[in-house]
């Protein structure tokens, strides 16, 4: 454990905690996250850069980390941690390190000992705030100065920061408790927990920050899976001629991302697609819409989406600051999911092209796996385009 540590928020709000993690100072938009477990997925989702993520649950780290429930490569994405209560001792089978020892070991800035209850009262009143976290400067007024002179988070190609650098292949499905034994006999050794499965369409998926789970997810659909770096050009992708597309989740204002928008546009119609989270925000401004920025954003594994064209009312894992605003679509798409706490547009299909999305995160990683079927979704999407 580390000594005193303060959050300053850019409204002048202080709270005092202990450090944990880290020593040091990062600056980070804060949002809360309402999931009750799932934090090493949280902490290494990409769409977290940027972020410093609350925690509303009290006691995290009860289950220390593992090797195989990280979202992406190279350790937490989220700028900095906070949480009521760290536990520093690990009680489950699969650790294989405490969480405070992972944030040290990736040089991530966390406090704890804070009334997250007011912090997050705060931020739902008041709206998402920038903040600075710091284990070595006890000046508050100091902080303050120093999180007001951040330009905040919109000023950035957050993208940019966490996609992938080459192309790459996946071929590995979901972490499984009790694996029949033809999928034992399938693994690629016996220390792995991922199991290749065999495939009958060939997708690209954008990395724009993409989880490890939504590769996972669709390989267990019945995907081969390529994966290229964000700024890959339109051209290049239709000369792979893939079944689909996919533009997947990431971090930060989707107008910063003007490369995909212009690729996207010249995507569509081209190849059948799905976007999820920031992919379907980026489908939203290709066809000429608008976003728009969320008070706090929807951070959490337990928002209830209602699926318009089933009835079916899901409970879903969310991660998004920014919303499609339909209406400004005029028409080229319908809406298919609507989020049952606020209202907001969860997802929309294209009236005449093969193209649909979703905001909220049907491959879960933390949370319900209600709109996992969506993956499936796709699938016939791409057979009946090939129909045509």
């Amino acid at each position: 454990m580390n000594g005193k540590a303060f959050l300053v928020l850019s409204d002048g709000t202080v709270f005092e905690g202990r450090g944990f993690g880290s020593e040091g100072e990062t600056i980070g938009e804060v949002v809360f996250n309402t999931s009750m477990t799932g934090y090493q997925e949280i902490l290494t989702d990409p769409s977290y850069k940027g972020q410093i993520v609350t925690m509303t649950y009290s006691q995290i780290g009860n289950y220390g980390v593992n090797e195989e429930d990280i979202e992406s490569l190279g350790g937490p994405k989220a700028e900095g941690f906070v949480v009521k209560e760290y536990i520093d001792y690990r009680s489950n089978w699969r650790a294989s390190q405490s969480l405070g020892r992972y944030l040290r070991d990736h040089k991530i800035v966390c406090i704890e000992g804070i009334d997250t209850r007011a912090l997050t009262r705060h931020l739902r009143d008041h709206g998402a705030r920038m903040g600075i976290i710091s284990t070595v400067d006890p000046d508050p007024a100091a902080l303050l100065d120093k999180v007001r002179k951040h330009p905040g988070i919109s000023a950035f190609d957050l993208v940019r920061e966490v996609t992938t650098k080459e192309t790459y292949t996946w071929n590995k499905g979901v972490w499984k408790w009790q694996p029949t034994d033809a999928e034992v006999q399938s693994y690629e050794n016996k220390n792995s927990s991922l199991i290749p499965h065999p495939s009958s369409f060939r997708i690209v998926v954008y990395d724009f920050g993409v989880k490890f789970n939504i590769l996972r997810n669709f390989s267990d659909a019945g995907f081969a899976v390529t994966v290229v770096p964000a700024e890959t050009p339109a051209e290049a992708v239709l000369e792979m001629n893939p079944d689909g597309i996919i533009l997947s989740n990431g971090p930060g204002d989707p107008e910063t991302v003007t490369y995909a928008i212009e690729n996207t546009k010249k995507l569509m119609g081209r190849k059948p697609i799905f976007g999820i989270c920031l992919g379907h925000q980026i489908l939203g401004l290709a066809m000429g819409g608008r976003t728009y920025k969320l008070k706090f954003g929807h951070h959490g594994g337990n928002h209830p989406v209602k699926d318009l064209s089933t009835g079916r009312v899901e409970i879903t894992s969310q991660n998004h600051n920014y919303c499609v605003d339909i209406k400004s679509l005029h028409g080229q798409v319908s809406l298919t999911h609507r989020n049952l706490y606020d209202g907001t547009e969860e997802g929309m299909k294209h009236v005449e092209l093969p193209v649909f999305s979703v905001q909220h995160h049907p491959e879960a990683g933390p949370g319900p796996n209600d709109a996992a079927h969506i993956f499936s979704r796709f699938k016939t999407m791409i057979e009946d385009s090939k129909k045509e």
